[in-house]
């Protein structure tokens, strides 16, 4: 299962509930990508006694790191014993989507985040199974059906839970949906859902200049603004 979502959305909360269901008839492993610190995997561990690891990607892009590292963490989560491999997300990059196939794709965000939130992460919602919205118990009815509108003009059909995450209210849908989440039958098949960016730039591989006359490859100028890449 794969858990992504913008920093500070309520994944770690939505996970907690997801291991305490899931606790009572699997074995659950976590796995944590970030950028710099982490410490869910250290918190769950000690709160759950499940197996976790964290990998930092550094200078990586971690999604980019997460790709990387999938197949290698669900072989891992299968040495440990565990029928269920979690892997969360660093939640920092919007286009390059985690979700792989054979694998169930949630992708949480706060409802405080603003009404048009969800126009601006299209990719990790229009590629994942489901939303969940966390924190709505701070918002309004008005602003909840604003926010639910905005994820249904990413993806029409996106199955949307509205949830106090600490609290679990309204998960009965998300645990269902776990119960029947497909089995992966082989490491060596799994494949990203959907297309990545474009390709390379010279400020991806570390060149410090600015202007795009002193880069090659991908390159965008000023009058290119409007020319973004949509993939699928």
């Amino acid at each position: 299962m794969v858990v992504a979502g913008p920093p500070s959305a309520g994944k770690t909360s939505v996970i907690r509930q997801m291991i305490r269901q899931l606790s009572e008839t699997e074995r659950v492993a976590y796995i944590k990508i970030d950028v710099v610190q982490a410490f869910e995997d250290e918190e769950l561990r000690e709160e759950f006694g499940i197996p976790t690891r964290k990998v930092y990607s550094g200078d990586m892009c971690p999604d980019h790191m997460g790709i990387m590292v999938i197949q290698d963490a669900v072989q891992w989560a299968e040495s440990e014993g565990a029928s269920v491999l979690i892997y969360e997300s660093a939640g920092l990059c919007l286009r390059c989507t985690p979700y792989f196939t054979e694998s169930l794709g949630i992708c949480v965000m706060s409802a405080i985040s603003g009404t048009h939130a969800p126009l601006k992460m299209a990719p990790m919602i229009a590629l994942s199974d489901m939303c969940i919205v966390t924190k709505t118990d701070l918002i309004s009815q008005a602003e909840k059906e604003v926010f639910r509108e905005s994820i249904r003009r990413v993806s029409s059909d996106m199955d949307i839970i509205e949830t106090n995450a600490i609290q679990g209210t309204g998960m009965k849908y998300l645990f269902r949906v776990m119960d029947s989440a497909p089995s992966i039958q082989s490491t060596e098949g799994l494949e990203l859902r959907g297309v990545p960016p474009l390709g390379v730039c010279t400020v991806c591989i570390g060149k410090k200049s600015v202007g795009w006359q002193n880069h090659f490859g991908v390159i965008r100028r000023l009058e290119d603004a409007d020319n973004i890449y949509h993939g699928e």
